[in-house]
């Protein structure tokens, strides 16, 4: 009595403490949302006083072209990674830049960022974009397409597709997803906002496949529109997208020659006869050898006359006169229905004269005596 009193008291004790938990739903857009005008500390000497352990250092190699920019240009590279507390050496020699950490360097992500700097600049970048990729908010992303269309003409006519006629395609890729694109030699370099960045790879790499970039961006900007409204913020926008088709695809599916599979058969294909076997058959072969001689003979004799034959109609089309073409063709008669109606235009012209269009007509002024004398003279003259 007293074990089972205890139990009921136990179970009545773990019932009472583990109550059955109820779970609040939670919205999965607004854990993955980042609330609006929130901004992420930054990261000072205080929450790493004591530095680094190791030193960490990172180099690249640069074009020839780029020599005398990089050397206009190092001393603020130097001022804007100094300010990281990282060492930074141009080599002109062998054509590299390398980073390096110090000991007074304390945010262990800032020699990735030096990285990336060194690593714009190699690729075209000017300076005043490419020191944007020190900021927190800021990455970059250097995507290499050369590798991705093997002929050459239609690599640079899709790379050419990308930037557009002078430069508007680009322009408008760089306004919808604010970052700043460089499209250079067998790579492009993309700097901006995380989300940015992986609408422009998707882009790039589409163009590479032969998609237009202009399906893209028209998809873009209807994302950016639909963005600004809160209602349909967490709702699923594929009814709004437009959905293009590849119509340059070719109608034919099915390849011209079909080969068609024979019946599986375990048994092996019949063995062809031989010469002997197919003599046996017609009964050649019990005929003398001087019969088999002389209608072999008969056979290329048949042969030999066919032949001469066919050469000698070949021969003769040249003597064959071509048809002569009629040189006189037939009048066509002229169609009595296509005949002109005079009475008709008589009346039209009439009709014309008596309207007043535009200016009054010019009555020309009476004849002078003087010239009335002057006709009737040349008249008498005559006669």
């Amino acid at each position: 009595m007293a074990a089972s009193t205890a139990k009921d008291s136990t179970s009545g004790a773990q019932t009472a403490k583990s109550p059955k938990k109820t779970k609040v739903p939670v919205d999965e857009s607004e854990l993955l949302t980042v609330p609006d005008g929130w901004k992420e500390p930054a990261f000072t000497r205080e929450d790493n006083p004591r530095g680094l352990l190791e030193e960490s250092s990172f180099a690249t190699l640069f074009p020839k072209y780029r020599e005398a920019y990089l050397k206009e240009c190092w001393p603020l590279v130097d001022k804007a990674l100094g300010d990281l507390h990282i060492k930074a050496s141009l080599d002109l020699i062998e054509g590299s830049v390398t980073v390096s950490t110090t000991k007074k360097t304390f945010d262990p992500y800032a020699i990735v960022k030096a990285r990336d700097l060194i690593k714009l600049l190699a690729r075209s970048v000017p300076f005043e974009q490419a020191v944007r990729i020190l900021q927190d908010d800021v990455a970059c992303d250097i995507i290499k397409i050369g590798t991705m269309v093997r002929n050459r003409e239609r690599f640079v006519k899709r790379r050419q597709r990308l930037i557009g006629p002078k430069g508007s395609t680009l322009k408008a890729l760089e306004l919808l997803t604010n970052c700043y694109v460089m499209v250079q030699g067998n790579t492009v370099s993309a700097l901006g906002p995380f989300n940015g960045l992986k609408e422009v790879r998707k882009v790039v790499m589409d163009t590479m496949k032969n998609i237009h970039p202009i399906y893209n961006i028209k998809t873009l900007m209807i994302k950016q529109e639909l963005s600004k409204d809160p209602d349909l913020r967490t709702q699923n926008w594929e009814r709004f997208l437009p959905k293009f088709r590849h119509k340059n695809l070719s109608k034919r599916k099915e390849p011209k020659k079909k080969s068609v599979k024979k019946e599986y058969t375990p048994f092996p294909p019949p063995q062809p006869e031989s010469k002997v076997d197919q003599e046996l058959a017609s009964g050649e072969f019990f005929l003398r050898e001087s019969v088999k001689r002389r209608k072999k003979m008969g056979e290329i004799k048949v042969k030999q006359a066919e032949a001469l034959t066919k050469k000698q109609e070949e021969r003769n089309k040249a003597f064959i006169p071509p048809k002569e073409k009629p040189l006189m063709t037939k009048t066509a008669k002229a169609p009595t229905e296509g005949k002109l109606d005079i009475a008709a235009i008589k009346e039209k012209v009439k009709k014309a004269k008596t309207k007043k269009l535009g200016a009054p007509p010019v009555i020309p002024p009476p004849p002078t005596s003087s010239t009335t004398d002057k006709k009737k003279r040349k008249t008498k003259d005559k006669g």
